[in-house]
């Protein structure tokens, strides 16, 4: 174990967009670290960059690039020495990092479920015909219209807080946001209803926080090691090979689940058409120690069930 920990004098510098969620995230890490080395909290510094994912709220994320939206500055800050460590939100992490970064530390995860959020004291099942839902989303946009394709869903950018405002004027009657992020910020107000994952399958990696760092900094290296989270580390590597054999991003309509099922991982998975007409999915269980394989062949076969051509609608994405 290093003995070269950070002091105020030259802190520990944690990289983060700067939404409230984000800034949760990272200050969950430095309460870890604080913890894990018996350090004060002016030893760390959290150093809050702006993002292209954040800074253009106009437009669909796939219309300005896709999923490297939300980590492409954090990790030229990385990778620059501007920042020790980066910390994200793994559902928005795409599958490869850039050469000399590694994304191999992850803290326990939260609850993986989606919430149904209405300030219409509704619940999905209660929706008129026609009621407007708003979601960023493919994949939950895929999955609503799946179960109910006479809603008019509309796209809903933001971050929590701008999400429930846009709720509150009347933009929607409702939306879905992740249950993780919700407790994370201890918004137990919000009148919510957790889904099922048997009814929507999350976003690959939901409700897992990743911790990103230079492959060259043994420091950042041993310091992470202390409060890595093994099991969530099993989990992802297993959704996150799925992910990779699907060549997916945060816009694709993709949903995947790890869960220990014994000594084994079970994992469910399915891909869906934009508009909600085809749903094709699986579930299998490996064990533990094959979960990227697990993954891989599970999204092999849905390819090959889906057919050539089944994500055509990702160019530019």
């Amino acid at each position: 174990m290093t003995t070269d920990l950070p002091t105020s004098a030259a802190p520990f510098k944690i990289g983060t967009r700067g939404s409230p969620l984000a800034l949760a995230q990272a200050h969950e890490t430095r309460s870890r670290l604080m913890t894990a080395f018996d350090l004060q909290e002016d030893a760390f510094e959290i150093c809050v960059i702006k993002v292209t994912g954040d800074i253009i709220q106009d437009r669909a994320l796939r219309e300005i690039g896709g999923k490297g939206l939300f980590t492409r500055e954090i990790e030229e800050a990385l990778l620059d020495g501007s920042i020790d460590i980066a910390v994200h939100s793994m559902k928005d992490m795409p599958v490869v990092q850039p050469n000399g970064l590694l994304l191999d530390t992850y803290l326990p995860r939260e609850d993986v479920r989606d919430a149904f959020v209405s300030f219409a004291g509704k619940g999905l099942r209660d929706l008129e015909q026609g009621a407007t839902v708003g979601s960023s989303s493919l994949r939950r946009r895929a999955q609503l219209l799946a179960r109910r394709p006479d809603l008019n869903v509309v796209e809903f950018r933001g971050n929590v807080q701008t999400r429930l405002k846009k709720l509150q004027d009347g933009v929607a009657t409702a939306t879905f946001l992740a249950m993780a992020g919700l407790n994370r910020l201890g918004l137990d107000e919000v009148p919510k209803t957790p889904i099922k994952v048997e009814d929507m399958l999350p976003a690959v990696a939901q409700g897992a926080i990743g911790i990103e760092r230079r492959a060259s900094d043994t420091r950042a290296a041993d310091m992470l090691a202390a409060i890595h989270d093994t099991s969530t580390g099993q989990r992802l590597a297993c959704e996150r090979a799925f992910l990779a054999r699907l060549d997916g991003s945060c816009e694709t309509p993709i949903g995947g689940l790890a869960e220990f099922d014994g000594s084994s991982l079970r994992l469910r998975g399915e891909i869906l058409r934009e508009d909600g007409s085809e749903v094709f999915s699986d579930d299998a269980t490996a064990p533990i120690e094959d979960g990227e394989a697990l993954g891989q062949e599970m999204a092999s076969r849905l390819l090959s069930w889906a057919g050539p051509g089944f994500f055509a609608h990702r160019d530019g994405a």
